[in-house]
């Protein structure tokens, strides 16, 4: 349990195995999200998907991010009940993403298993939001960095388990991965039950092992901060007609966007992008009606009045994270075919070979993610050494050099040194820039602040899908190991930007 002083300063310092319990249940979402990542393609293929259906069945993910993360973290905000303010969060979302990983691999027919992809990234972020929220609300600044490194820790363990959980059960356990057609293998069948079994557990010891301060706790450490930026932060939302007039331009802008990909017959991909300038404009637009007739209170209004007034530090990592993020997703959708045809020397997904690259982007995976797992927890020590900001911008550089190194690498064993660079970008991705933000933001907002901070996480994920493939065509001769080289090259561009944020978090030391 967090320890109670009598004399309320600023937040107490927890030890290692308080922050291990409250970060715990990162294990199970991490499972969840692992086991998703790894194998929904393989059960939509099996279930009669075409490899170009593909990515439109996959956008559900990101688009459900986009949705949930600040509507849970604005409701989070305003929670207070016998369980906490977060910790409710976490348990329905646990509970409702368990039930979704039992029924994923028993979909009878395709769209049960596209719904089932929405129910459970929904349930997924529902928990995990939070959970980010819950560092900055229980940790003292000093502490931070080693709360989101704990977090990355767990993340990179269940996501090396759970990615190897079907090949463990198949050759360890001598479970079938092969079925009839239009069936899951039992292997993955079994994998997911485990997951959601994992994911329920984790969640628990989590709730069940940490209890969080009272709201009226959290505004005395707010008052007691010495910085108080992150308190006077937070403003009244803006006139009805700045909503009005902004939203109409981001509706044109986005209108205009979708008669240009009609006229010019460019990737249907592209309507997605259109359309959610169109959305950001009738969302604003909303507000500002709602605000015109004094409807200030609402959730609406609150998270567009936010997105305008973000902190000056959290813009800056905006930036970051788009270039960051686009070199990850660049190296995930593109790592197999980069690898099995510049290295393995094949295109054909039918071939023995090529098979033999494919497993082997699996081993990798799991290989950075291990990395990442065992270097968590160096980070904490070379912050505290140098700066945040430095030991980010470091750890992007090595994850830079780590993509493009396989452009030279023919050797697939050799592979390996590529993943432990982009293992320690991974490790610091997770870390580092929650830290950095959290300092910035005002406790009472923490949560919604943390949800809007995810938008810059799945739009260049939905830019990723949406453009790399015109790239892949039209500039890089169907070469995909250069989409690779791109991503490194976004990384580079990224631990750049890292230099010019605002990290000025400074919070008084905490009283014994």
């Amino acid at each position: 349990m967090v320890a109670r002083p009598k004399t309320i300063l600023s937040r107490p310092r927890l030890s290692f195995w308080q922050i291990w319990n409250m970060s715990f249940g990162f294990l199970g979402i991490q499972f969840g999200f692992a086991l998703q990542n790894a194998n929904t393609s393989r059960i939509f293929q099996t279930l009669g998907a075409n490899p170009e259906e593909i990515p439109i069945l996959w956008i559900a993910a990101p688009v459900t991010g986009l949705l949930i993360q600040p509507i849970i973290g604005y409701m989070s905000d305003r929670t207070w009940g016998r369980f906490g303010r977060r910790r409710p969060y976490f348990l329905a979302g646990a509970i409702l993403a368990s039930l979704a990983l039992l029924i994923m691999p028993n979909s009878p027919i395709l769209w049960v298993a596209a719904g089932t992809l929405w129910l459970m990234d929904a349930s997924i972020n529902v928990a995990m939001e939070p959970f980010r929220a819950f560092v900055g609300d229980m940790l003292p600044s000093e502490q931070r960095t080693t709360g989101f490194a704990t977090q990355s820790f767990f993340i990179g363990t269940g996501a090396v388990v759970a990615s190897m959980l079907p090949y463990l059960l198949n050759n360890v356990f001598g479970v079938a991965n092969t079925a009839a057609a239009g069936e899951v293998p039992d292997s993955v069948k079994w994998s997911f039950y485990l997951g959601g079994l994992v994911f329920l557990l984790a969640v628990l010891w989590t709730v069940l092992s940490t209890k969080e301060y009272s709201p009226e706790e959290l505004a005395a450490f707010e008052a007691a901060s010495s910085n108080g930026h992150a308190t006077a932060h937070h403003a009244a939302a803006a006139p009805a007609s700045t909503y009005l007039r902004s939203g109409a331009i981001w509706s044109v802008l986005g209108a205009l966007g979708v008669a240009g990909i009609v006229a010019t017959g460019l990737a249907k991909e592209l309507y997605i992008l259109a359309g959610m300038l169109v959305a950001y404009g009738i969302a604003q637009l909303l507000a500002g009606f709602l605000v015109s007739r004094g409807r200030r209170d609402n959730g609406l209004v609150s998270v567009i009045s936010d997105v305008y007034t973000m902190p000056v530090t959290m813009k800056q990592l905006a930036l970051v994270q788009f270039f960051t993020w686009l070199g990850l997703f660049a190296m995930w959708i593109y790592m197999t075919p980069a690898v099995t045809s510049h290295v393995y020397g094949t295109t054909d997904p039918t071939s023995k070979l090529y098979n033999e690259g494919a497993d082997w982007v699996g081993v990798l995976f799991a290989a950075y993610n291990g990395f990442a797992a065992i270097l968590a927890f160096l980070l904490p020590v070379l912050a505290r050494a140098t700066s945040r900001k430095g030991v980010h911008g470091i750890s992007l550089i090595a994850g830079g050099l780590g993509l493009i190194s396989i452009y030279f690498i023919k050797d697939p064993g050799l592979l390996i040194l590529s993943m432990v660079g982009v293992g320690l970008a991974w490790a610091s991705i997770l870390s580092m820039p929650y830290a950095i933000l959290a300092g910035s933001l005002p406790a009472a907002k923490m949560g919604i602040y943390m949800g809007i901070f995810n938008f810059f996480i799945v739009i260049p994920q939905i830019t990723a899908a949406t453009v790399l493939g015109w790239f892949l065509k039209n500039v890089f001769d169907e070469q995909a190991i250069n989409i690779l080289v791109l991503g490194g090259v976004s990384l580079f561009v990224s631990a750049v930007l890292v230099a010019v944020v605002k990290d000025d978090d400074r919070r008084p030391a905490p009283v014994a």
